[in-house]
C-alpha cells in the first residue's frame, strides 16, 4: 500500500507542534543568510548566485546518476544571466536544458505552474527524446505502454521494487489536483509547502523519467517564493546528494506509510538547515577570494597562475606540487616550477610544512 492508496489521499497530515521549533530555527537561519547576501555588492551577489546555481544543477543530476561538466553548466548559466565571465565554453543541449528549467523555476517563481510549463521543463531535460540510450516520451505524461512505472534496484532477475507509481490513466486527474494546490493554497508555510510539493510530485511520478529533478526544481521554486527573491544562496540538491542514501530511505518509508508525513518534513527541514549552513561557508570563501584579488590587483599574474590560484581558493583535491601544477596548467615541470617560485617571491605561495618526499605548496597566510 502506497501513499496514493490511502482513503484520504492527497490530504496530508503532520504534527505542527513537533515541527514548530525546527521550522522557526530554519526560517531564522534562512533570513540571516539572505541578510548577509543582501549586504554584499552586486558583483559578489552575482558570483554567489552563479556558484549556487551551478552546484544545484550538478548535484541534482548526480543524484540520478548523471554527471555533467561543471564548466559547461557554469558557462550556460552565466550566458543566460548575462554575466560577463571570462573563459566561457560551449555547453551541450542537455546542459542548457536543465539550466533553462531551473532558471525558469527560480527567476519566475511567482508565476503559475501549469501543465504546459511542466511539459516545457520536461522536454528541455530530454532535448532529443532519449534518456541515455532509451527513447522516452518527452514533454508529455507517461503512458505505461511498457508496464507500470516502478522504481527498481538490483540485477535482472533479482530486482527489488521500491515503489510503484499510480497508473498512467490517473495522472491527469492527479495533476489537476496538484496544480490547484500548488497555485492556490496560501495557508501553508512556504518552506513546508516546498517539502510537501517535492513528496507529492514524486509520488504521482507523472513522467517517464526526470521526476526527481523536476520535483527538486519545484522545491526550489517554492523556496524562492519563501525568500521573495530569485537569487539562490543555498543549494538543497547539494545537501541531498551528500545525504543521498537517507534521502531515498525516507522517501521509500514515507511512500509506504499513511498520510502523516511529519517524519519526511522533519528530514527535509534538517536537510535545508544543513544546506544553509554550508552556504554560509561558501559565502566566506567568496568574500575571501574577492578580497584576495583586490589585494593582489597590481601584481603581475599570468593566466595559468590565476587559474590554479582560483582552484586553490575553491575546491582543490589533494596537494599542490610541480607535477600537479604542470598537469593543470598544461605546461612542463620547469615552467611549473618557475610559476611557483614567482608566486613565492611575490608572497602569494609558500612551501608547506606537510611536505614528504616531494615539496608541496599552499597559499601564504598571515600568521
Amino acid at each position: 500500500m502506497y501513499l496514493y492508496n490511502n482513503h484520504n489521499w492527497p490530504i496530508f497530515e503532520w504534527n505542527s507542534d513537533k515541527l514548530l521549533a525546527l521550522l522557526s530555527y530554519v526560517r531564522n537561519r534562512q533570513g540571516r543568510l539572505i541578510g548577509k547576501m543582501g549586504a554584499l555588492g552586486f558583483e559578489l551577489r552575482n558570483e554567489a548566485n552563479l556558484e549556487i546555481l551551478t552546484q544545484e544543477i550538478i548535484k541534482s543530476t548526480e543524484i540520478e546518476g548523471e554527471f555533467l561538466d561543471r564548466e559547461q553548466v557554469r558557462s550556460s548559466i552565466a550566458r543566460r544571466l548575462g554575466l560577463e565571465i571570462s573563459g566561457l565554453i560551449y555547453s551541450e543541449r542537455n546542459v542548457d536544458g536543465i539550466v533553462d528549467l531551473l532558471l525558469d523555476a527560480t527567476k519566475n517563481y511567482d508565476k503559475e505552474l501549469t501543465e504546459e510549463r511542466l511539459f516545457t521543463w520536461h522536454a528541455s531535460l530530454f532535448p532529443i527524446g532519449k534518456s541515455g540510450m532509451y527513447k522516452i516520451i518527452a514533454g508529455n505524461w507517461r503512458d505505461d505502454s511498457t508496464g507500470p512505472m516502478q522504481v527498481v534496484s538490483g540485477v535482472m532477475g533479482k530486482e527489488k521494487v521500491h515503489y510503484q507509481a499510480p497508473p498512467a490513466a490517473q495522472i491527469e486527474k492527479e495533476m489537476r489536483i496538484f496544480f490547484d494546490w500548488f497555485n492556490l493554497e496560501k495557508n501553508t508555510d512556504l518552506v513546508i509547502k516546498a517539502a510537501v510539493a517535492h513528496l507529492w510530485f514524486v509520488t504521482i511520478h507523472p513522467f517517464e523519467d526526470g521526476n526527481g529533478r523536476i520535483s527538486r526544481a519545484l522545491s526550489d521554486m517554492l523556496l524562492a517564493r519563501s525568500d521573495e527573491q530569485s537569487f539562490r544562496f543555498y543549494s538543497m540538491s547539494t545537501q541531498i546528494r551528500k545525504e543521498r542514501n537517507s534521502y531515498y530511505d525516507i522517501l521509500e518509508k514515507t511512500q509506504k506509510s499513511g498520510l502523516d508525513i511529519t517524519n519526511w518534513l522533519e528530514w527535509f527541514l534538517n536537510c535545508l538547515l544543513h544546506s544553509i549552513e554550508n552556504s554560509e561557508k561558501l559565502l566566506e570563501k567568496i568574500i575571501y577570494k574577492h578580497s584576495f584579488w583586490i589585494h593582489h590587483s597590481k601584481v603581475n599574474i599570468n593566466d595559468r597562475q590565476r587559474k590554479i590560484l582560483n582552484m586553490l581558493m575553491d575546491k582543490f583535491e589533494g596537494v599542490l606540487n610541480t607535477t600537479k601544477w604542470s598537469k593543470i596548467g598544461k605546461c612542463s615541470q620547469d615552467t611549473a616550477l618557475r610559476d611557483i617560485q614567482d608566486l613565492i617571491e611575490k608572497g602569494i605561495l609558500e612551501k608547506s610544512s606537510k611536505g614528504g618526499r616531494s615539496t608541496i605548496y599552499e597559499l601564504k597566510t598571515d600568521k
